[in-house]
């Protein structure tokens, strides 16, 4: 049997699985599929587990159940590409013939004193768990800051603020509007709800170091009772220590097929590839549809015809009745766009569970 590895039961990854197994998966290979988890956190929802408007049992997915499919749980310390292994922290290394690396990001800091000690974290479902608790506990009036005014930022303060009516909510962003990936009109309608929500928006804040308590713009002490980041991301260090080329970011050079150059039989998918588009769960799942095209067209003994990617665009919630989005060059706000990232939350529950 041949054996193909795949790290992270995430969107990209699921969606690796999907596209493998819906095309005629050859009989000699074992699908291997390794994540911390034994479901898929639903990644895009933390925001709503974090302020408490959500269970952790509704952002799970089961992953899928096929006879050559074998799952493995634990967490993966080292890939080591020469001798083609994954090194797990309580077990025996897992050997392969082809990998795909799917692992996702975690939070960068940008070397800021203090921000990874003393900040709260939604990156993975045990840090998204522990943000709650830390939210939850805050007595009445308390005051809680947002570091970071894009997307993650804005849905985590807008859901909290349904959550907890009573708190002080800030967002400090070092931009000069939130949301500086979308348009301004976008920008500008997200603040005027904050504004009728009583959240407050800070702008060009420049965090120099944090304490317990105390988030420093400069001179300038901030005293809060919980910091919660969303200010910047990068790929899980399994990957940032990988001795291969990476872009600015820290993201693996890939070529046209997403494989590393020097080992073809590696592909990486989602957030630690270098690929023309941001982040997100979107850009995972269809990169990864295309990566399994891929695969099936070498086994085949053909040559991979590459569809382009296309995005449908960005979707993000201000609590449960109001949303905002981008659809191509078209801006959307107000109750359409929550409906619709509604119902894709809906439909990738049906799609992989």
């Amino acid at each position: 049997m041949r054996k193909f590895v795949i790290l992270g039961g995430g969107y990209g990854g699921l969606a690796m699985i999907q596209g493998l197994i819906n095309g005629h998966l050859p009989a000699d290979i074992e699908l291997v599929l390794i994540d911390r988890m034994p479901f898929q956190g639903i990644k895009t929802e933390y925001y709503a587990l974090a302020a408490g408007t959500a269970s952790d049992f509704d952002l799970r997915i089961q992953f899928p159940s096929h006879g050559q499919l074998t799952k493995k749980y634990g967490e993966i310390t080292s890939i080591d590409l020469e001798n083609k292994q994954v090194h797990m922290e309580q077990d025996e290394p897992i050997d392969y013939d082809y990998l795909v690396i799917a692992l996702g990001c975690t939070d960068r800091y940008h070397g800021i004193p203090g921000a990874e000690q003393y900040t709260n974290s939604i990156q993975t479902f045990s840090s998204t768990r522990q943000t709650y608790q830390r939210l939850n506990d805050i007595k009445p009036y308390g005051q809680v800051h947002i570091i970071g005014g894009g997307l993650s930022g804005v849905e985590t303060a807008a859901e909290l603020r349904e959550s907890r009516p009573d708190l002080n909510i800030t967002i400090l962003d070092r931009g000069s509007r939130v949301l500086s990936a979308f348009t301004s009109t976008v920008s500008a309608y997200v603040e005027q709800w904050f504004r009728d929500h009583d959240v407050l928006t800070r702008s060009h804040i420049s965090v120099c170091r944090i304490e317990e308590g105390i988030v420093y713009n400069g001179d300038e002490a901030i005293y809060t009772n919980a910091t919660v980041w969303t200010g910047g991301i990068q790929p899980v260090k399994v990957v940032q220590d990988l001795n291969v080329p990476k872009d600015s970011g820290g993201r693996i050079l890939l070529n046209s097929y997403s494989q590393i150059p020097d080992y073809p039989d590696v592909y990486v998918i989602g957030d630690c590839a270098s690929i023309p588009f941001a982040p997100s769960a979107q850009a995972a799942g269809a990169q990864a549809e295309q990566v399994a095209d891929v695969v099936h067209a070498l086994w085949r003994g053909d040559t991979p015809k590459l569809h382009n990617i296309r995005l449908r665009g960005t979707l993000g919630s201000l609590g449960k009745k109001a949303g905002f989005g981008l659809m191509g060059k078209t801006s959307v706000k107000g109750r359409v766009p929550r409906l619709l990232k509604s119902g894709v939350l809906w439909k990738s529950r049906r799609h992989f569970g």
